[in-house]
């Protein structure tokens, strides 16, 4: 008995090749573009590991939980880690950085997380760019998060290693990842004898025996189904287009953030400032003693489809987060997220207003 997601023929070098072109036109990129079998903290460590030895200096920046796991892979190679940490409210600014660099020019890599999911703030990284650029490091991107909801262009920015994700607001597989090369950063791994060779985590083994080899033999058999996906994905993504994606995703940020500030009860916006917050995800602080978990938990009783969750490790008490992106980036989904977290408030004694958090989402949406 055949079955369609089982019986299928292998994929062709010819077929890889060619999501390959639709993922570096996602990304109006005209670098190299290699797709990872598995999650993206593949890749990312890669680069990391590709492009850090004993003797270089990493300028790590830590707007979120990620940060803190680069910085453990860049000493792990022996770099030295030049730490910048800004408050998970706020976004970095191209000052901070390049302060950092004024009073580091030693630095040769810089890790950047361009929209942190898990705190909901997002970094500006045209900004950034030109300000690393300028100083010659070598610049990785986590953009995981944000491609598909916000504008990312990694030529224009001066993006050395651009990482992507399919799990968010592409709305697709989180087995199979992407990461665009630069010419600079072929050279970098190249030049380092620490970079992975012959290993799942070698970028340089993609490059030497698929891309200079013509891109005519795999190293190993694909994830056929996370490809299929990724390729489905992109169909879905280039049929609604780019731009009406990122729309819908602002829109679905700028709803929850207007609801939630009408809904009362105690719950704000985690990220102070609108223009720090991410379009792929909306945190909130929850009241004076109420534990975010249990609100979160109240409010998926009904509903566990929800894209709610609460914060993940220390924030797991303070913080909620609507998870709208992909499928979820929805008006639908954040009258939902809102009045199932009003109930839930409601229920701890709070006076909380949810027509008039409805409304206030409606008009952010519009």
């Amino acid at each position: 008995m055949t079955h369609p997601l089982l019986d299928l023929a292998p994929l062709t070098a010819a077929h890889f090749a060619a999501i390959e072109r639709r993922v570096a036109a996602l990304l109006s990129t005209e670098q190299d573009v290699v797709i990872t079998q598995g999650e993206a903290l593949l890749p990312l460590e890669g680069c990391v590991r590709g492009g850090a030895r004993p003797g270089s200096t990493a300028l790590n920046v830590i707007t979120g939980p990620y940060g803190h796991t680069f910085g453990g892979w860049l000493r792990d190679c022996g770099a030295h880690v030049v730490d910048l940490e800004v408050p998970f409210h706020t976004a970095v600014t191209a000052g901070q950085i390049a302060g950092a660099l004024e009073r580091h020019p030693e630095i040769d890599f810089v890790s950047l997380v361009h929209a942190e999911a898990a705190t909901g703030n997002t970094n500006p990284v045209a900004e950034i760019g030109e300000v690393v650029r300028a100083h010659g490091a070598l610049f990785m991107l986590d953009a995981v998060a944000s491609v598909g909801a916000e504008p990312l262009l990694p030529d224009a920015w001066g993006v050395d290693l651009c990482v992507i994700g399919a799990q968010k607001a592409m709305g697709g597989p989180a087995g199979v990842s992407a990461v665009s090369v630069s010419e600079r950063a072929w050279e970098r791994f190249a030049a380092n004898p620490r970079a992975p060779r012959r290993s799942y985590l070698s970028l340089l083994d993609w490059k030497e025996r698929w891309i200079d080899g013509g891109r005519e033999a795999l190293l190993h058999a694909p994830a056929q189904l996370e490809m299929l996906a990724l390729e489905a994905c992109l169909e879905r993504i280039e049929a609604e287009g780019l731009e009406t994606l990122m729309a819908r995703h602002a829109s679905a940020a700028a709803a929850t953030r207007a609801g939630a500030s009408a809904l009362g009860g105690g719950l704000e916006p985690y990220v102070y400032e609108a223009g720090d917050a991410a379009p792929v995800a909306t945190t909130l602080r929850v009241p004076a003693g109420v534990d975010a978990a249990e609100l979160v938990a109240r409010a998926l009783a009904a509903d566990p489809s929800l894209p709610l969750i609460a914060g993940g490790g220390a924030l797991a008490r303070e913080m909620v987060r609507v998870n709208h992106y992909g499928v979820d980036a929805t008006l639908g989904a954040v009258h939902s997220c809102l009045a199932a977290l009003g109930a839930a408030l409601g229920e701890t004694g709070a006076a909380v207003d949810l027509e008039g958090a409805r409304r206030a989402a409606t008009e952010a949406w519009h």
